[in-house]
C-alpha cells in the first residue's frame, strides 16, 4: 500500500509539471510550415507503430523519440508536444496486448511532455547561450536529456510498484537502447542537413533508417529474451533440483513434510526484513527446504523414535549437518547454499554443532534458520511430544535469544510472527508429488546374499557406585523375583490369567501407575490387558504399528525409556480429557518370528523409569512373549473347538455346555428359559439348484441376520446343517411368537438375496423351562418334536387327517 501511494504521488507530480509545460507551449503556438509539421506527425504515428517489448518489465518502446528530435531541430516547442504527445497515444493503443489503466496513459503523456521539454529547452539553450550556433554536440546533449528524464522516470514509477531499486531497473531494463538515442541524434541530424540543403522533403528518404533502428532493436531484445529464457530454464532447473532433494527428505522422514514449507515461509520473509541481497535470499529459500537432507544418512528408527534419544543415537543423529552439505556441495548452487545447511545447528553463544562457530561467525542464514526452525518445530506435533500453542513456542525462542539465537533476527520474529503464521497458511505447497512409500512390491523373493537374522538388542549398562551390601541384597531379592516370574508365566495357558498374574508381579519389580498390553492383529495393536489409572483411557486405543509410542517399537522391535505417553494415537484426542501420566517404558514381545505384542508401564512423573527397570523388562520379555504367542494359539484352537467355522456361531458343543449353566441358574432363581430349534424349509432344493456354496451364502446371511435378531443376552449357535438354536432367558410364549415371525421374514429375505425366488421358509419348535422339561437334552428334544410338527403342518396338504393333529402338537409347544 506505501509502495502504491508514493508511486501515484510521483505520477501527480509528473502531471503536474506536464500541465505547465503543455500551457506554456501551446499558449504560444505557431507553425513556420504546416505541411512540413502534418508530413513529419503522420510519419511519427507510423514509426509509433513499430513498437517492441522492454525485457523484465511490462512496458513497450518505439522509435518515435526520432521524430521528437528532429522537432527539437526544425519545429516550435508546441508542434514537437503535439506531435510527442500523438505518438504515445498510438503506442499506447495500437495493438495493445491488454488495455491500459487511465493513470498509465495520463503517467506515459506526462513523462514525454516533461522529458520532451528538457530536450527542447536544453537544446535551445546550448545554442543561444553556450555554442551561438547549431553545433552537433548540442544535438547530442539534447538526445542524452530526453533519454535521461524519459527512461528515469519510467525506472522510478517501476520501482516503487515492483519493490526494486531506480537503479537496478534502469540497468537493466533501459540503458540498453542508449546507443540508440545516440544514434537516433544522428539520424535527425542528418535529415536537419537535408533540409536545409535540399528540402524538408529530401529528409523523407531517410525513413528506411528507421525501420532498420526498428529491426535491430527486435534483434537485440530477441537475443535478451533467449538468455533470459535460457537463465529461466536454468533457475528452474535448480528449482525442481531443490524440490526433488525436499521430496526424498520426506520419503525418510513423512513429518518433515509441512515443516519444511513453513519454515521456507518464515525464513524468506525474516530475509527480506533484513535487507539480505538477492543470491543470500535464494540461498536462504533453498536451504530452508534442504536443511535436512543429511538425515538421509541416519538410521530410520532414530529419525522416528518417538522418545528420548540415547548419547549413542544423539551422536549419530549430529551429523547430519555435515552429511548434507557434503550433499549439495555435488549440485553447485549459484548460490550460498552449503554453508546455510551446514551451519544451521550451530548456537549464538557457541555451544552448537558441528564447528561450535559463535555469534557473527554463523552465516546470517543459518541464524535465521535456526530460530524459524526451532520455532515450528516446537509448534509441531512430533513423534515424541505434542505441539505447543504458537505463543507458548515463541516464547521457548525468545528465552533462547542471545545464547542459542541471534538477538536480532529473535526480535523480528517477535514482531512478525502472527503475520508470518498467516502468510504459511496461505502458501501453497512447493510440490504437489506424494511419494508412493506405502506401495507394495509383489515381485522379488529374497536379495542373491539371502535374509540376515534379527540383531539382538544389546543390554551392556553402565555400573553405577552402590553401597555393596545394599547392592548383593537387592541382587538377590531382584533375582529370586524374576525367577518366580518367569516360572509362573509357563503355568498356564490362558492369557487373561497369565496377564493377571504379570500385572501383579510386575509391580513390585518396576513400580508403574499404568500397565497395558498390546496385542498385534493385522497392521495395529490393541490392548488386550490393561490395569492402572486410565484404564477406559488405554482400553479404547487402536494403534496403528509404527505411529505412536508402542506402534514404534512394536514396529522397530526396539524399546524405548521414559516416553512421552500422549503421543499414542487417539491417547487425548479429546481437549476435555486430562490425564497425569508422564513418563512411558515400552519394550517388544517377541514370539517365534516376530513381535506379537507391546508391554507398556506409564508413570505420571516425568522420566520415571531406570536403566534398571528397563533391563528387568528386557530380562522378562523374552519369555513373556513366548507365552502370549502360545496363549494366543491355545486361544485359537479353543473358539475353533467350540466355534461353526462357517457361520461363526458357537457349535453344538458349546450350545450344551452353555444351556446346562442357564439351566443351573435359572433352577437357582426360579427363573424361566426359552429354546427355539430353527430348520432351514427348501435348503436342500437350493443346494441342488444352485450349489453349496450359494447354500453356504444362505447360512452366512441367516447366522448373521440371527445375531441381529436376537436380544443381547440371547444365544444363538448352530447345532449343524440347516439347523439353529437360539437359547432366549425370560422369554414368554407371547415373545417368541414375535420372534418366530421375525426369523420368517429373515429367510424369506435371504432366499430372494441369493436365489432371487422365495423359496425358502422356516420351521421353528419352541419349548420353555420348566414347563416342557427341566434338563437341557429334555429341552432340545422338546423343541426338536415341536419343530417337526410344524414341519409337517407346512407341508402337509389341506384336508390331511395328520394336519389337525400336528397343529394341535405345534400349539401345544408354543
Amino acid at each position: 500500500m506505501q509502495r502504491e501511494s508514493g508511486a501515484r504521488l510521483f505520477v501527480c507530480l509528473t502531471a503536474f509539471l506536464a500541465i505547465g509545460c503543455f500551457g506554456i507551449a501551446f499558449t504560444h503556438w505557431h507553425s513556420t510550415d504546416p505541411l512540413q509539421f502534418l508530413c513529419y506527425f503522420v510519419v511519427a504515428l507510423i514509426a509509433s507503430s513499430l513498437k517492441v517489448t522492454l525485457p523484465g518489465i511490462d512496458g513497450t518502446m518505439s522509435v518515435n523519440f526520432l521524430f521528437i528530435l528532429l522537432g527539437v531541430l526544425e519545429m516550435s516547442f508546441a508542434e514537437t508536444l503535439f506531435l510527442g504527445l500523438g505518438s504515445v497515444l498510438v503506442q499506447c493503443y495500437w495493438k495493445s496486448t491488454k488495455p491500459l489503466k487511465p493513470i498509465q496513459v495520463v503517467f506515459n503523456l506526462s513523462q514525454l511532455t516533461v522529458a520532451t521539454a528538457a530536450a527542447y529547452g536544453v537544446y535551445r539553450g546550448m545554442t543561444l547561450y553556450v555554442f551561438h550556433g547549431t553545433p552537433p554536440l548540442a544535438l547530442i546533449i539534447s538526445a542524452v536529456t530526453y533519454f535521461v528524464f524519459n527512461t528515469l522516470a519510467m525506472a522510478v514509477v517501476i520501482s516503487l510498484t515492483e519493490n526494486k531499486t531506480v537503479r537496478q531497473v534502469w540497468a537493466n531494463c533501459y540503458f540498453w537502447s542508449f546507443p540508440y538515442y545516440l544514434v537516433g541524434a544522428a539520424i535527425a541530424g542528418i535529415m536537419h542537413f537535408l533540409d536545409r540543403q535540399i528540402g524538408w522533403q529530401a529528409a523523407l528518404l531517410v525513413v528506411p533508417a528507421v525501420y532498420l533502428i526498428y529491426r535491430s532493436y527486435r534483434l537485440y531484445l530477441g537475443k535478451l529474451e533467449d538468455e533470459k529464457l535460457h537463465a529461466e530454464q536454468m533457475s528452474s532447473l535448480h528449482l525442481r533440483t531443490i524440490e526433488a532433494l525436499a521430496l526424498a527428505i520426506e520419503a525418510k522422514d513423512q513429518t518433515t513434510h509441512q515443516h519444511l514449507q513453513r519454515v521456507r515461509v518464515y525464513a524468506v520473509e525474516l530475509a527480506k526484513s533484513l535487507g539480505l541481497s538477492h543470491d543470500e535470499t535464494e540461498a536462504l529459500r533453498a536451504a530452508s527446504l534442504l536443511h535436512d537432507i543429511g538425515k538421509l544418512a541416519v538410521p530410520e528408527h532414530i529419525i522416528s523414535k518417538p522418545g528420548k534419544l540415547t548419547a549413542e543415537e544423539f551422536e549419530k543423529m549430529k551429523i547430519h549437518p555435515i552429511i548434507g552439505a557434503e550433499i549439495l556441495e555435488q549440485v553447485q548452487f549459484p548460490y550460498p547454499v552449503v554453508p546455510i545447511v551446514h551451519s544451521h545447528h550451530e548456537k549464538w553463544d557457541g555451544s552448537g554443532y558441528p564447528s561450535g562457530l559463535k555469534g557473527l561467525e554463523i552465516p546470517i542464514g543459518a541464524r535465521i534458520l535456526a530460530a524459524v526452525d526451532c520455532l515450528d518445530a516446537v509448534a509441531s506435533d512430533r513423534q515424541y511430544r505434542r505441539a505447543l500453542p504458537l505463543d507458548e513456542a515463541l516464547a521457548l525462542v525468545v528465552d533462547e535469544a542471545g545464547k542459542s539465537f541471534d538477538p536480532q533476527v529473535v526480535k523480528i520474529l517477535q514482531e512478525r510472527y502472527v503475520e508470518l503464521e498467516k502468510l504459511a497458511h496461505e502458501s501453497p505447497p512447493s510440490s504437489s508429488v506424494r511419494l508412493s512409500t506405502d506401495r507394495k512390491v509383489e515381485r522379488g523373493i529374497a536379495p542373491a546374499a539371502g535374509f540376515a537374522e534379527s540383531e539382538t538388542l544389546s543390554t551392556a549398562l553402565p555400573a553405577e557406585n552402590r553401597d555393596y551390601l545394599s547392592s548383593i541384597a537387592a541382587a538377590r531379592q531382584e533375582a529370586q523375583m524374576l525367577f518366580e516370574l518367569s516360572h509362573d508365566l509357563g503355568t498356564s495357558l490362558s492369557l487373561d490369567d497369565t496377564l493377571s498374574m504379570l500385572s501383579v508381579r510386575l509391580k513390585r519389580l518396576v513400580p508403574h501407575d499404568s500397565m497395558a498390553v498390546y496385542i498385534k492383529r493385522d497392521d495395529q495393536l490393541v490392548p488386550e490387558f490393561v490395569s492402572g489409572d486410565n484404564f477406559r483411557l488405554f482400553s479404547s486405543l487402536k494403534i496403528p504399528l509404527g505411529q505412536g509410542l508402542s506402534g514404534w517399537v512394536a514396529q522397530n522391535n526396539k524399546p524405548i525409556l521414559n516416553g512421552n505417553p500422549s503421543v499414542e494415537p487417539g491417547y487425548l484426542n479429546d481437549p476435555s480429557k486430562y490425564s497425569t501420566l508422564r513418563s512411558a517404558l515400552a519394550v517388544p514381545l517377541e514370539g517365534v518370528s516376530e513381535v506379537v505384542a507391546t508391554l507398556a508401564l506409564y508413570r505420571s512423573d516425568q522420566d520415571a523409569f531406570t536403566q534398571d527397570h528397563l533391563r528387568i523388562l528386557l530380562v522378562v520379555s523374552s519369555k513373556l512373549g513366548f507365552t502370549i504367542e502360545n496363549a494366543l494359539k491355545y486361544r485359537l484352537a479353543e473358539d475353533s473347538a467350540t466355534t461353526d467355522y462357517l457361520t461363526g456361531l458357537p457349535n453344538a458343543r458349546s450350545l450344551f455346555l452353555y444351556l446346562d449353566r442357564e439351566i443351573a441358574r435359572c433352577r437357582r432363581s426360579s427363573s424361566p428359559i426359552a429354546v427355539l430349534l430353527c430348520d432351514l424349509d427348501g435348503f436342500k432344493q437350493v443346494n441342488d439348484r444352485f450349489g453349496h456354496l450359494q447354500g453356504n451364502r444362505v447360512l452366512q446371511m441367516f447366522a448373521a441376520a440371527l445375531r441381529d435378531c436376537c436380544r443381547e443376552y440371547d444365544y444363538a449357535a448352530r447345532m449343524g446343517g440347516d439347523e439353529f438354536v437360539i437359547v432366549a432367558p425370560g422369554l414368554d410364549a407371547y415373545t417368541a411368537a414375535e420372534m418366530v415371525r421375525r426369523l420368517e421374514t429373515i429367510v424369506r429375505e435371504a432366499g430372494r438375496n441369493v436365489c432371487g425366488d422365495e423359496m425358502l421358509s422356516v420351521s421353528v419348535g419352541c419349548a420353555f423351562y420348566p414347563e416342557n422339561a427341566t434338563e437341557a437334552e429334555q429341552l432340545l428334544a422338546e423343541a426338536d418334536r415341536a419343530m417337526y410338527g410344524i414341519k409337517r403342518l407346512h407341508h402337509a396338504a389341506p384336508g390331511d387327517p395328520e394336519v389337525a393333529k400336528a397343529a394341535g402338537a405345534g400349539d401345544s409347544a408354543n
